[in-house]
């Protein structure tokens, strides 16, 4: 009897540390915009900090930091407290502004990378707890917006991660069915998901997450997104179960 999966027809992104790694970017991005957001004092500002596990001092997040699998309004409301002057909703919009102008390292060349995944005849998303206009910001200064079929924020109407929402989103506009989709990402957030969706899920390292914390929740752990082609030929030719 052949219990093999379905092919693999399609394939969803998260965005920060998967697409672009993690570190590189929103490590610079947190001690700014704290120093900014506190002008200047960075007594209040490590405080503040403190509040989305980021320290200021080693500019480093902490492993539970909100900031690496919530979503912006989630970062926002944590903020807010500290910040009595400023409605969450202002917070959440000066967030969103500050994402949005963050240069993004890319995992890897993003348009080859994905241009090879096209010519595979795979539907592409991205599915991120960052708001969609920031993300999309991102993808723009990629130059790879167009390459996706599908891209959703938090606040896109299908909810955040880990509730697969997004992910049947995608399904919904490409037409797939959730066992013929991988979903890609650098979090738990990413892979519970995927596995809520009904998809297959790989992990990469370039978030802030082990492999000793991921594998127990993908079927594969990989170093980057780069090592995708090369996977997914070695699962096509893999024979029948």
């Amino acid at each position: 009897m052949n219990d093999s999966p379905l092919p693999v027809n399609g394939i969803i992104f998260d965005k920060d540390g998967t697409l672009f790694d993690f570190a590189t970017t929103w490590e610079a991005w947190a001690a700014a915009f704290l120093l900014r957001v506190c002008e200047g004092d960075a007594v209040r500002a490590s405080t503040l900090g403190v509040a989305i596990g980021f320290d200021l001092d080693s500019r480093s997040f902490a492993q539970d930091s909100i900031v690496i699998a919530g979503t912006a309004g989630e970062v926002a409301a944590a903020l807010s407290p500290q910040l009595p002057d400023l409605t969450t909703v202002q917070l959440l919009t000066m967030l969103n502004a500050e994402a949005g102008a963050a240069p993004q390292a890319e995992a890897v060349p993003l348009a080859p990378f994905l241009n090879d995944l096209r010519a595979r005849g795979l539907a592409l998303g991205v599915a991120t707890n960052d708001a969609e206009a920031p993300a999309r910001s991102h993808l723009d200064a990629a130059g790879v917006t167009g390459l996706f079929d599908f891209v959703a924020g938090f606040d896109s109407g299908h909810g955040g991660k880990p509730a697969p929402g997004q992910l049947l989103a995608f399904c919904a506009v490409t037409g797939l069915s959730p066992e013929g989709v991988i979903m890609v990402g650098d979090s738990l957030h990413d892979l519970h998901a995927g596995r809520a969706a009904g998809m297959r899920c790989v992990a990469v390292l370039t978030g802030m997450a082990s492999a000793e914390d991921l594998s127990p929740h993908a079927e594969v752990v990989l170093p980057n997104i780069g090592y995708i082609p090369d996977w997914l030929d070695q699962l096509h030719a893999a024979p029948p179960r």
